[in-house]
């Protein structure tokens, strides 16, 4: 593969990136055109709604986009949706060869992109950084193909595997490095889940607050199946004008519903597990509402009924060079455990970095 077009794609990717966490439920995508080995125009999808990336580059290059190349990280759609297709535009500029990183997973494109463009005479080459882009747009990929968001679970805990001590206290055991990393996950995603439990035991607001720019807050989802969340918690309070949704059961009493709603949540019934909201359920509805991703930040009760539910895709955990030990700290994941090794969860794709103050993250795939 000529480094020029690993150069060019490339830049495409770097553009696509400026807009994560903000296309939702659109992926990113970057384009840059190409004219004897110059960039005449370039762009990137800011958010849905908005032109893709191939029309802000086709309106930078202007009339010298005839006979020129594309750069595109994600094939070209060819369908109407919130905007006109792409296809068509770059067929009416006189592109003359595009380069796709990969097709489109939306079974809306699916590859009809690239033959739209092969049948108007253009020829298309599939493939440039493609493993690159696939993993730009993992949680699009989830959400497209199956309708429901992608989740991630995070967690922090010290080198011996705590993530509190024995009396309960947390914070801090990683370092204000790693928390950072936290918060730009947090800048990422649609939403942030947690439980009743760390409502009640650390009164978090759950905003995104980054130290070198303005973040994104997420919405705060609460799972509590009786609805005894605290009304004053600190998550309903003005901190954030992004919505707060408390999921409960069917059980939960009329008067506890009445009470959160008054507080400023939204409140949902989610048919119930083993007297718990249902993990599955509550996904279906989130991906209805078009909420693409979903952060877990929950305690170990949380963690371990959502890797038992099946629901997880991957999980960040940050660990600290820190000893707490005691029997009674708790873990990352609760529930009754397993009787046997072969049923553990395994991770795939691994990846090791280090934080500054110390820490490691690695993160892996389920």
């Amino acid at each position: 593969m000529e480094e020029t077009h690993i150069a060019f794609m490339q830049r495409a990717l770097d553009l696509a990136r400026r807009a994560k966490g903000r296309t939702s439920p659109n992926p990113l995508v970057g384009a840059v055109i190409v004219e004897n080995g110059k960039v005449i125009g370039e762009g990137y999808h800011q958010k849905a709604g908005t032109p893709h990336a191939e029309v802000h580059a086709l309106n930078a290059a202007g009339e010298a986009a005839k006979g020129a190349t594309l750069y595109t990280t994600l094939e070209p759609c060819c369908h109407w949706g919130r905007t006109p297709p792409c296809t068509e535009a770059l067929i009416r500029a006189g592109i003359a060869q595009v380069y796709v990183a990969e097709v489109d997973p939306n079974p809306s494109v699916a590859g009809k992109g690239v033959q739209q463009l092969q049948n108007a005479g253009i020829n298309v080459h599939v493939g440039v950084l493609r493993q690159e882009a696939s993993g730009l747009n993992e949680v699009h990929r989830k959400y497209i193909q199956s309708g429901r968001p992608f989740v991630i679970l995070k967690t922090a805990m010290s080198l011996d595997g705590k993530i509190a001590t024995a009396s309960g206290e947390s914070q801090w055991i990683t370092s204000e490095a790693s928390r950072q990393r936290g918060h730009e996950v947090r800048d990422a995603v649609d939403a942030i889940l947690v439980g009743r439990g760390t409502v009640a035991r650390d009164n978090p607001a759950l905003t995104t607050r980054l130290q070198d720019r303005e973040g994104q807050d997420a919405i705060r989802i609460v799972l509590d199946s009786h609805a005894i969340t605290r009304p004053d918690a600190r998550i309903f309070n003005t901190e954030s004008e992004v919505g707060v949704i408390v999921a409960v059961t069917p059980e939960a009493p009329t008067e506890n519903v009445d009470t959160l709603e008054k507080a400023g949540a939204e409140v949902i019934s989610v048919p119930n597990a083993h007297s718990k909201v249902c993990f599955k359920s509550l996904m279906e509805i989130l991906g209805k509402r078009e909420i693409t991703s979903v952060l877990i930040e929950g305690g170990s009760q949380i963690n371990a009924s959502a890797l038992a539910s099946g629901i997880v895709d991957k999980v960040m955990c940050f660990i600290a060079p820190k000893l707490i030990g005691g029997q009674n700290a708790p873990g990352p994941i609760g529930g009754v455990g397993i009787q046997s090794l072969s049923e553990a969860v395994n991770l795939q794709q691994m990846r090791v970095t280090p934080i500054p103050e110390h820490d490691i993250l690695i993160e892996g795939y389920l």
